[in-house]
């Protein structure tokens, strides 16, 4: 069944005229949805920790950076832009008595709420409003006066206030100027999840560098290793972008299309879907959730280790200096 789509005239801004809309991190997403909100007319209050650069920059935007508390107790409706690993704690430390009947918590990532990891009072609803873009998208879109398209879903026991309230939402930051599509906390939580570890971060990243360390160790120059498997990929991706894998074929040379009907399958096989079932397998199951919050909870060793690791990567290194080569890149150094 076709998923439902909602848009501006399936939404109405004047349900938050009058209330106050906390944003509670004014990261990536936090400055956009605070900023969007403001401009379309709604009382905003932001919370972020003193002496951080996110801070600094509410401050620029025009806010008076208040506590979480504080926050919270002005907000009607709590939007939660903290990292994954960071809400439990804070929500139940500084959010959660402080919330108030009729009170609707906003995310924008279903894990903790998916997960268990909080549970809002009694007569406090949940609502999930989630860009499918980075939070400097969603501004730049809603200035141009377009819109990111979002996701939205209730949390249990939510009804048809709470779904017109999480519409205004959606655009008063501009997604229903694009479509807001109807989902559920558990399908984009574990949709989310599964596309970054199996594609969009850990199946890429794995597959570059193989492909990178393959050509190096048959005693291919690393520059062109790096050109090969990494450096071009933007211009697949962005063809992909652009219209999908037809438009991808339809742009590239026949010898590159013939490769990628002929090759591509022997890559991504069977046993490379197997994997990826017994991954979707460890999301639903809550495993995996459970391996990153034990994780945190022991300040992260592993995780600290595989990024120290990562960043010594051959691929790393000679990219760090080819890139430096090229103007037109707005090169970054981590």
């Amino acid at each position: 069944m076709p998923a439902k789509i909602f848009y501006d005239k399936d939404a109405d801004l004047s349900l938050l005229k009058g209330k106050t809309l906390a944003i509670l991190g004014y990261g990536s997403q936090g400055h956009a949805h605070a900023q969007n909100l403001r401009d379309s007319g709604l009382s905003v209050v932001v919370a972020e920790l003193p002496g951080t650069p996110n801070y600094d920059q509410a401050v620029k935007d025009g806010f008076e950076p208040l506590s979480a508390e504080e926050a919270t107790r002005k907000g009607d409706l709590v939007t939660i832009l903290l990292p994954d690993e960071l809400q439990a704690d804070i929500f139940r430390a500084r959010i959660r008595d402080n919330l108030s009947p009729g009170n609707v918590v906003v995310c924008s990532h279903g894990f903790n709420v998916h997960f268990g990891q909080f549970e809002v009072p009694e007569g406090v609803a949940t609502v999930l409003v989630a860009p499918k873009g980075p939070g400097h998208l969603v501004r730049a879109e809603y200035e141009h006066g377009a819109g990111v398209p979002c996701l939205i879903a209730l949390g249990d026991g939510a009804g048809k206030e709470t779904l017109e309230l999480g519409l205004a939402y959606a655009k008063g930051i501009g997604g229903t100027r694009a479509g807001v599509i109807e989902t559920t906390f558990a399908e984009e939580t574990e949709t989310d999840l599964f596309g970054e570890q199996v594609v969009l971060c850990g199946g890429v990243s794995a597959l570059v560098k193989a492909a990178y360390d393959t050509l190096v160790e048959a005693g291919y120059q690393p520059e062109m290793a790096y050109f090969e498997c990494m450096h071009e990929l933007k211009l697949i991706v962005d063809l992909f972008y652009q219209g999908g894998l037809n438009y991808m074929r339809y742009s590239v040379s026949n010898t590159a299309e013939y490769g990628d009907y002929t090759r591509g399958p022997r890559i991504i096989n069977d046993d490379t879907k197997a994997e990826m079932r017994r991954i979707l397998d460890e999301i639903q199951t809550g495993r995996f959730a459970r391996e990153w919050i034990l994780e945190n909870k022991a300040n992260a060793p592993s995780f600290k280790a595989l990024r120290r690791a990562e960043r010594s990567h051959g691929i790393e290194e000679i990219g760090l200096k080819l890139r430096r080569l090229m103007s037109w890149i707005d090169a970054k150094e981590v």
